[in-house]
């Protein structure tokens, strides 16, 4: 259990002030998972952990952290530069009749919420909000559970099914959301004062009497910003696989209820940048771009920070289980965990996003961006063909004689003898050069506008660019 000697900025705050500040709000966009894979650094640190999850935020997100390696990120799927944070919840499937297990994919990444919201009966209320201290982290929500307890941590887990009227329900809706499930989710905002951590990484924080409003129990006199976050998934693509008397999603800690959602958060903000907004960005629209102590990165380069997952394990295409050890378990009695089912416990290398082809004499370059409307990445020959894979693209190019090779949108392929430079990913992206080639599966074709470039090398001095 950690503890920290932190040292509260005390500073007097009007009624007046309360009342404007109950309503002031920014709304914070991740643009994509940085990563989807089974890691977990607070319920699982150091080990594989024992369920998937789509995790946004810094490419510093790892098996361990603490706030200084934070800080050594480069990049982020988040819009304010001071935010080097990271947000995961557990990813959701599509459960077919057959058994098999698909991952629904989410609109963009996640929209998070921090909600400027005190109390006069808070334990402190001329203390107002405070920022996060260095290597404070916090859960909320309980992975096992299956039933309705009526708990404000259970509160606290809500679905919103859009394009249907009526409610945000405490479980998975039971039709079809038309414009998507929406998964919300509410952080306690209640701390102890000393604990960054309790050994069940909940009990140094508390929620206020009303969830996400209300007041601080004496227990944890001060109080934090509340996050609120939301992942919107695109259910919609399963509408006509709809069978028999239950909804057909499952999140991937085996919980087809949805009692059992939950979500981590890991401190990475610039603390005195954080502690500023929540003194003086006090707008209530919502619009982050309005608060004046944040910069903001492109969307760009919010898309195209990644994370090399490190867990060899498929968590995409048509699974025969969810990666772990993770049965389905409706309950309502709470869920058990399983082991031994001979899923991967090691973390290992990164596994890398393109195909090793330097003993074909081919080495990779980036994942280039290669935006529609403009001028083609590689500019010379092009195909576009149903059993696309990155050997025939490099064979198609070099024999037009060309220096490069790129693959794009798992069908196309394009040549050329130059990459501009503005093309090449900066600020410590990746890229997004993720999608299955058509004609292999077992390799990666480039994205939408982004093209995973290859050139040709003399035996000897083949190499791949070093990523990450």
């Amino acid at each position: 259990m950690s503890r920290t000697t932190y040292t509260f900025t005390r500073r007097l705050v009007s009624i007046a002030s309360l009342v404007v500040q109950a309503h002031a709000f920014w709304r914070l966009p991740c643009a994509s998972p940085v990563v989807v894979e089974r890691a977990d650094p607070i319920l699982d640190p150091g080990v594989v952990s024992k369920h998937a999850h789509t995790i946004m935020g810094s490419n510093a997100f790892n098996f361990t952290m603490d706030y200084a390696l934070t800080q050594t990120a480069t990049c982020s799927s988040c819009k304010v530069v001071q935010d080097l944070s990271s947000y995961w919840v557990p990813n959701l499937y599509y459960h077919a009749e057959n058994g098999t297990f698909i991952p629904v994919k989410q609109s963009g990444g996640a929209l998070i919420y921090y909600l400027q919201r005190t109390d006069e009966k808070d334990p402190n209320p001329s203390e107002g909000l405070i920022a996060f201290p260095k290597d404070f982290r916090m859960v909320a929500g309980n992975p096992t559970n299956r039933n309705d307890s009526g708990s404000l941590e259970q509160r606290a887990v809500s679905f919103a099914c859009l394009g249907i009227d009526g409610p945000a329900t405490p479980e998975l809706p039971k039709q079809n959301c038309a414009n998507g499930l929406r998964t919300q989710l509410t952080f306690p905002s209640c701390w102890d004062g000393s604990n960054l951590d309790s050994p069940d990484h909940k009990s140094h924080m508390a929620y206020p009497s009303g969830v996400d409003t209300g007041f601080c129990p004496q227990s944890h006199p001060h109080r934090f910003i509340t996050v609120f976050m939301e992942v919107t998934w695109n259910v919609d693509d399963f509408k006509d696989q709809w069978y028999g008397d239950e909804q057909p999603f499952i999140f991937s800690n085996g919980d087809p209820t949805g009692y059992g959602y939950h979500g981590d958060f890991v401190n990475g903000w610039d603390i005195p940048t954080l502690q500023t907004a929540i003194n003086e960005c006090t707008d209530d629209s919502g619009v982050v771009e309005r608060c004046s102590a944040f910069q903001f990165r492109a969307d760009a380069d919010m898309a195209a920070c990644k994370v090399l997952p490190r867990v060899s394990e498929a968590v995409s295409g048509v699974l025969p289980a969810l990666p772990g050890c993770n049965p389905v378990q409706p309950g309502p009695e709470p869920a058990v965990t399983q082991s031994g089912c001979g899923a991967p416990t090691e973390i290992g290398d990164p596994v890398l996003p393109f195909t090793d082809a330097t003993k074909a004499g081919w080495g990779f370059v980036a994942c280039a961006k290669d935006p529609a409307g403009q001028s083609r990445t590689l500019d010379g020959s092009s195909a576009d063909q149903k059993d696309m894979s990155v050997d025939a693209c490099m064979r198609m190019c070099g024999d037009g004689g060309f220096k490069y090779a790129g693959v794009e949108y798992s069908t196309q392929c394009f040549c050329g003898n130059d990459v501009a430079e503005d093309r090449m990913p900066k600020n410590g992206t990746i890229g997004e050069c993720d999608m299955p080639c058509a004609g292999n599966a077992g390799q990666l074709c480039g994205g939408a506008a982004q093209v995973a470039v290859y050139q040709k090398c003399g035996s000897g001095d083949c190499k791949n660019a070093v990523l990450g």
